[in-house]
């Protein structure tokens, strides 16, 4: 353990001086080296605090819109003072769209932080859940659940839908961690390992709902689609448990993951047990990206796009990637969800049509861009 936070201090002072390089060019070029991270670091946390808004603003108008829309302010009123309200606008409040609201926090957070160490410790700028096919292979151990009873931990069949999307998503995760370690294996090598995964898993899963009955038949189309709808407060409960405490663990591996994005070489000159950590981190991310996925449906992209937004304006540091990446899956999938009542009047439409609409453009944005990166 000492050798190990030893490499994470001596990451400090690379990760810094990249960060101003960096920033040269702007108005702190006069200063000194100290000054000018002081100010890069403080334009970041106005940039998280801005974004903090802006999720806030969203969760707002999600709250406020449905078969029933309410203005900003009866949503307010509801929210602060419950008593004051009326009987009907609490219960819609409170107990339907609050949960739902809340649900596309904690699930867009999770993916988004899935996605961003996946790109973290994979060295690639298109993984995510759902391009390397956990997200896919979560979905069929949950339609295994759900079609044929089969619970893949004996004893647990009270929750063998969520237990079994995460056995099938730890397998997937797996598969390509140890699949990125083998001596000539390319970016491009790991892209193509996990679209085959994903065509794989969706033919197991066609093969499920051609011998589901009715009733499960329409539960897998549920997954299959990405749906908020079906929120309760227990299953928000559960999933911001399970961020709350998967976050502080990559917030301990904040300098190593940091140190991670100089290479290996670098990283395990630090003192790093590179594989260990990587090996640690795939398994969070299977929790992560499991989770979610067996209480509203595939959801695909925000995994991808999320961490790319948060990158953008915070820069690689942990420290600011990591709450970026939260804040930015959270308010793109709160933003889809508000997307996804207003396209349709009278409509919800489910939430990953309208996550795929806005991600395959810029997955193929990423694709075929010319610009040279340090991945």
């Amino acid at each position: 353990m000492t050798v190990a936070a030893t490499g994470n201090r001596s990451a400090q002072p690379d990760c810094d001086r990249v960060s101003v390089e960096q920033d040269r060019s702007g108005p702190a070029a006069g200063r000194t080296g100290r000054d000018q991270y002081r100010a890069l670091a403080f334009r970041r946390i106005l940039i998280l605090a801005a974004l903090t808004v802006a999720l806030a603003v969203s969760m707002a108008v999600d709250m406020a819109l449905g078969p029933a829309n309410y203005t900003l302010s009866e949503v307010l009123s509801a929210l602060l003072s419950p008593q004051t309200a009326s009987d009907q606008l609490r219960v819609v409040i409170w107990d339907i769209r609050m949960p739902i609201a809340l649900m596309a926090v904690t699930v867009g957070a999770s993916l988004s932080v899935a996605g961003a160490q996946m790109q973290t410790i994979l060295s690639n700028p298109l993984a995510s859940p759902f391009t390397l096919g956990i997200s896919a292979a979560a979905s069929f151990g949950a339609a295994l659940g759900l079609v044929g009873g089969v619970a893949l931990f004996p004893g647990a069949t009270q929750y063998m839908v969520p237990i079994n999307a995460f056995v099938m998503a730890v397998v997937a995760a797996l598969f390509i961690h140890f699949a990125s370690t083998m001596r000539g294996v390319t970016v491009e090598t790991i892209v193509l390992l996990g679209i085959a995964l994903v065509f794989t898993f969706n033919a197991a899963l066609s093969l499920l709902e051609y011998l589901a009955s009715e009733q499960a038949l329409a539960a897998v189309v549920f997954w299959t689609m990405g749906s908020l709808t079906k929120a309760t407060w227990d299953k928000v409960a559960v999933t911001a448990a399970i961020l709350v405490v998967t976050l502080p663990l990559f917030t301990r591996q904040a300098w190593a993951l940091t140190a991670l994005r100089l290479g290996d070489d670098k990283a395990a000159s630090m003192g790093i047990n590179v594989r260990r950590l990587r090996l640690h981190t795939m398994l969070i991310v299977s929790l992560l990206a499991a989770v979610p996925v067996s209480f509203v449906g595939t959801i695909g992209f925000v995994g991808l796009v999320g961490p790319h937004i948060a990158r953008m304006v915070v820069g690689e540091d942990q420290r600011f990637f990591l709450p970026g990446a939260v804040i930015c899956g959270a308010l793109l999938l709160s933003a889809t969800s508000v997307v996804s009542k207003v396209l349709i009047p009278g409509a919800i439409l489910p939430i990953g049509v309208i996550t795929a609409l806005v991600g395959v453009p810029f997955f193929f944005v990423l694709i075929f861009s010319n610009r040279r990166r340090a991945w």
